[in-house]
């Protein structure tokens, strides 16, 4: 059977143009963001960053399968694309980066890229690994007793699924069927140590079974790919069938982190290998054969992004520092 052209496969995703036009756009903003921020940190102007290169149709695709307003993410701190199809925009996640008073995440008072808005239903994540697992679980919980139609989403690498928060995160939710997606980010390292050092089974979908849901393992870089697999999960969670996990395998096309050198346990000759599998040109060719647009609208489109997170950093850059004498507020003893 031969392969299906860029109208088929949107056809069959259920996606209509401008569904697939605001999914690239907040790609190319994801990987804009990434890249300026990984720059700043290297100019010493912020603290740190966590690039996301690589996964940006994995975080975009899937969190546009959820409602907008209702369900709930619980993020992790390469949720970048995940938090601006939530909501989130380019000034607020620079006033993160920034450290500025008018953070919505957290006055200034977290790390950069670690996420949190109450009022788009992102939930606040720590740096631990793994401990946004249980916390979704309970997220989800909550929603069920209180007869809500709503669904959680929570991501993390598959580093975290070596945490014991895995375990009881899955089987909690698995007993008593709660409307959550696990959305496992494998991308094959955690920090610098491969995934076949982490498990002796690297498909981690695989340990759904165990927990008595089903899991799926879908290309990370093929946008339309994940928005299809986590729609019918999402839809399953909210018929009441329960829990679905879900593996994207994805790429890391930068260090871990701005405190990391990925070339001192990757080869560059590997780096080099993956660039084919970069997710921007696969959809951006996928949206041309659709005729969606055309060369010179993509890089009118891309000059555009770029413009608005320029502008963003100039805005933070600016912004207002929180007062000393405020760090700590909203701190309770235990």
């Amino acid at each position: 059977m031969p392969a299906k052209d860029g109208i088929d496969r949107l056809l069959d995703s259920g996606l209509d143009d401008a569904d697939a036009q605001r999914m690239y756009r907040n790609m190319l903003l994801a990987r804009s963001i990434s890249e300026k921020s990984w720059l700043l940190t290297r100019q010493g102007r912020v603290l740190f960053s966590m690039p996301c290169d690589g996964q940006e149709a994995a975080d975009v695709a899937s969190a546009s399968a959820l409602d907008e307003v209702g369900d709930f993410i619980v993020p992790y701190a390469r949720s970048l694309g995940a938090m601006l199809v939530k909501g989130m925009t380019p000034l607020e996640i620079m006033l993160n980066m920034f450290g500025k008073a008018a953070d919505p995440n957290s006055g200034g008072r977290q790390m950069p890229m670690h996420w949190g808005h109450k009022k788009l239903g992102i939930i606040s994540m720590g740096s631990s690994i793994g401990t946004t697992l249980p916390r979704a679980s309970g997220v989800a919980l909550a929603s069920k007793l209180q007869g809500q139609d709503a669904v959680t989403m929570v991501y993390f690498g598959e580093g975290a699924a070596s945490q014991g928060d895995f375990h009881e995160a899955l089987a909690f939710a698995g007993v008593h069927r709660l409307p959550v997606v696990f959305l496992c980010n494998n991308n094959g390292w955690a920090t610098s140590v491969p995934v076949n050092l982490q498990t002796a089974e690297p498909q981690i979908s695989k340990r759904a079974a165990g927990y008595g849901f089903p899991g799926v393992t879908v290309d990370g870089s093929d946008a339309l790919a994940v928005y299809q697999v986590v729609t019918k999960a999402v839809e399953r969670a909210r018929l009441g069938k329960g829990p679905t996990l879900v593996e994207t395998k994805t790429i890391r096309m930068m260090p871990h982190s701005s405190s990391d050198d990925h070339l001192r346990y990757r080869s560059q000759e590997e780096l080099d290998a993956e660039k084919h599998l970069d997710p921007l040109p696969r959809f951006r060719n996928l949206l041309i054969s659709a005729n969606i647009f055309d060369e010179k609208s993509d890089q009118t489109l891309r000059e555009s992004v770029n413009q608005e997170v320029e502008d963003a950093i100039a805005s933070a850059d600016a912004a207002q520092s929180p007062d000393p004498d405020t760090a700590l507020n909203w701190v309770y003893a235990p």
